[in-house]
């Protein structure tokens, strides 16, 4: 891996263990955590292919994969890898940085229908590296494929920064939202749900780093 995550150098030791407590008493108490599931699944033909980028325990992926499409999840931090191997058997888990991001080394060679990036995982990411992160998703993608992605835009990454990133990847965006729910988005709203295309003709996005 490269630098450390931000995941890693702005929490406390025992963050990782606090977050995976804190969406385990959410499930058990019945809490609606299938947002972002929902409305990926709602834009995918059945059976898709979805990597689930920054998966944290899984809860994303694993109603994917409950709604019947092939996920396969990534993140940094192998405690909370270790959790969704728990808890949600079915997707592929992998320990991985997505600022150098390579499946076809571990075993993934296939292209990606859709990514989901949830929790406002590109706010968690290296310092520097959120180019490089919107990079390698754009390279896992099939052509055509898309991307959606949502975090808080007042959490250290303006979403100037983020379009002129995007851009700079390949991608091109087609809607953004205020919530996963869909809500318009508008001028000075504090969170956005981007949804990002791979042009069916773009070229590069050579699906192993540099």
């Amino acid at each position: 891996m490269g630098k450390p995550t931000r995941w890693a150098t702005d929490t406390g030791p025992e963050h990782s263990r606090w977050y995976i407590d804190r969406f385990r008493r959410m499930a058990a108490e019945g809490i609606d955590l299938s947002g972002e599931a929902r409305l990926l699944d709602a834009m995918l033909v059945p059976g898709s292919r979805v990597l689930d980028a920054g998966c944290g325990p899984g809860r994303v992926g694993a109603v994917l994969h409950a709604r019947g499409h092939r996920v396969v999840g990534v993140d940094a931090d192998a405690e909370l890898i270790e959790a969704a191997r728990a808890d949600h058997p079915g997707p592929v888990w992998l320990v991985g940085d997505l600022a150098d991001l390579d499946l076809a080394a571990a075993g993934e060679p296939d292209p990606f229908d859709a990514v989901v990036v949830a929790g406002n995982v590109m706010t968690f990411v290296a310092p520097g590296t959120e180019r490089d992160v919107l990079s390698r998703l754009f390279a896992h993608l099939r052509p055509d494929g898309f991307a959606v992605i949502g975090f808080g835009t007042e959490r250290g990454y303006p979403l100037p920064e983020f379009d002129a990133d995007l851009t700079a990847a390949g991608f091109r965006l087609e809607h953004r939202f205020a919530t996963w729910d869909l809500r318009p988005w508008l001028p000075g709203t504090d969170f956005a749900v981007s949804v990002l295309r791979r042009p069916a003709g773009a070229v590069g996005g050579d699906p192993a780093p540099r």
